[in-house]
């Protein structure tokens, strides 16, 4: 393993490539959003994120987009708290419908994180405000009230549904938090996700491609966000926009760098995201530096 700062001395090609890779997948949709945005009220949007974040483990993305779809269809909007709740019978029908089978890994998890969810918005009831009211500490404490978001440390679902909700359109749904105490200080921010895209970005192509596997978490968490950094530094001083070029780099806009390398070497419906979304790998900037380009 290298330092960031040395990868990007040592492979400046490289780096560049990347952070153009970052700007191209921005436009991707998270699958996630890509279900809780099409709701109208931003209360069904918090909800759904919430939602899709706890549920999504163990399948890919496109296969998660049409199950939480389907649920969406089914139990629109409110229909995910209101009571009476629905019956498990009539959720675990919709993982059926979806996948064609009850074999999924997640399968007898499904109702009891749709109703915990419920419970979590008729407890907070405006989640927006509940949002406002809250620095990214604690509405990580508080989303431990979600079956499946975890307990433990650093509670990676937790994690990703922060950003989800707090960055700026379009990786996010861009709502806002307290971001600053009584002294003005910045508040303390939760890690920024590692996927396994960016594990596999890290892994192969980056500053770990002689032994990843080998780290601590602590020390993949520590490159990844470095790199994402880095990224984003890069991105920004080379817009145009001016404004662009003065705006602060906080956890928010650095999140543009985790949202984008999760699509890297991710399974799709026909092959890898990446591949399809770049024309099988023809528009991709990695593509001289990646062996699974074509």
């Amino acid at each position: 393993m290298v330092s960031v700062k040395r990868f990007i001395h040592d492979e400046p090609a490289l780096f560049k490539a990347t952070a153009e890779f970052v700007r191209l997948f921005a436009r991707i949709d998270d699958p996630v959003l890509a279900v809780a945005t099409c709701e109208k009220n931003i209360n069904a949007r918090i909800a759904w994120t919430l939602f899709g974040t706890a549920l999504f483990q163990d399948v890919s993305y496109p296969e998660f987009v049409t199950l939480l779809r389907t649920l969406n269809e089914k139990f629109p909007g409110e229909k995910l708290w209101t009571l009476p709740v629905p019956k498990a019978q009539d959720i675990e029908d919709c993982v059926e419908t979806a996948f064609g089978c009850r074999s999924w890994s997640m399968f007898e998890n499904v109702s009891g994180i749709f109703w915990s969810v419920g419970l979590f918005v008729r407890r907070h009831l405006d989640l927006q405000g509940w949002l406002k009211s809250r620095t990214p500490e604690e509405i990580w404490r508080d989303l431990g009230e979600i079956y499946f978001m975890g307990k433990g440390n650093p509670r990676p679902k937790v994690c990703a549904a922060i950003y989800r909700l707090l960055a700026p359109a379009p990786v996010g749904l861009g709502l806002d938090c307290i971001e600053c105490d009584s002294g003005h200080n910045s508040v303390k921010w939760p890690p920024l996700p590692l996927t396994m895209g960016a594990r596999r970005y890290l892994s192969i192509l980056g500053p770990a491609s002689d032994g990843f596997a080998d780290l601590e978490p602590s020390q993949k968490q520590t490159l990844a966000t470095d790199l994402y950094v880095a990224l984003v530094q890069y991105l920004m001083e080379q817009s145009e926009n001016a404004e662009v070029k003065k705006s602060k780099v906080d956890a928010l806009t650095v999140y543009v760098a985790a949202h984008s390398l999760q699509f890297y070497l991710e399974d799709g419906t026909e092959g890898f995201i990446c591949r399809q979304a770049t024309n099988r790998c023809r528009k991709c900037p990695l593509r001289k530096y990646c062996n699974y380009a074509i």
